[in-house]
């Protein structure tokens, strides 16, 4: 039975899916509490990597090289850089690039790339979910606003060693990378899946607008209970797809 590995953004989201979970196993590995079991006879892993790329980096390579997953599947939270996205809105990465780091010198180790890309048919996959939670798709929504709506977007994400916390940082990532969201993972998550040749999918939640310190951001109105709640709700069925796609 092939398995599917899950990195959360948050320890709640993990919780919350070891709660679907039958057969349910928790070790601490690698410093990480990784949850394993079955999700409607699929076997699945999951843990919480901490933020940042070496933690990112780290978790997904422990999980590739102990559990060898068919799939890596990260669900995280991010600042929004595209005007078009609102709060809860989702970026799905269908391009992954480093914010802060010099790509060319990176491309010259293996898989010799400089940005990095969630698997276009788990793309696919994640686009149907979000339309049948009732997500639209902000590429073609003509609204003026979200308000009454979600939206989902496959578009770029950028990821970064740095809390994206004002106005100046905010422009600097846009003109860097052109990216809709900035998170502190994705791309590392991508690159360490692409260089073990594994699938992968890097979703992202509209938390903030990169336009306060960290430290507000945890007062903010975003509802990180929610968020839990619905991410892992979203990427459960994911999980099904994936597995129904085999």
């Amino acid at each position: 039975m092939a398995t599917i590995a899950i990195i959360g953004a948050l320890e709640k989201e993990v919780m919350q899916i070891k709660e679907e979970l039958s057969d349910v196993r928790v070790a601490k590995e690698a410093g990480l509490n990784v949850v394993s079991g079955e999700l409607d006879g699929i076997s699945m892993v999951a843990t919480t990597a901490g933020m940042g790329t070496v933690n990112a980096a780290a978790a997904t390579q422990h999980l590739i090289s102990k559990y060898a997953p068919r799939a890596v599947v990260f669900s995280g939270i991010a600042g929004g850089l595209n005007p078009k996205l609102h709060i809860d809105d989702v970026v799905i990465g269908k391009c992954l690039r480093y914010l802060d780091t010099d790509t060319a010198l990176i491309a010259e180790s293996a898989p010799g790339l400089e940005e990095f890309a969630s698997t276009p048919a788990l793309v696919d996959i994640a686009a149907d979910v979000l339309a049948e939670h009732g997500f639209v798709d902000a590429s073609t929504n003509v609204a003026t606003s979200n308000e009454g709506s979600k939206q989902f977007l496959i578009g770029t994400i950028a990821t970064g060693n740095r809390f994206v916390a004002d106005g100046a940082m905010r422009d600097a990532a846009i003109e860097a990378t052109h990216a809709d969201c900035v998170g502190m993972e994705g791309a590392a998550i991508a690159h360490v899946a692409t260089k073990n040749g594994v699938d992968c999918l890097v979703l992202r939640a509209i938390s903030d607008n990169c336009d306060e310190a960290y430290d507000a951001f945890c007062d903010h109105e975003f509802d990180l209970f929610e968020y839990a709640r619905t991410a892992s709700g979203i990427t459960l069925d994911i999980v099904r797809h994936i597995a129904a796609a085999q």
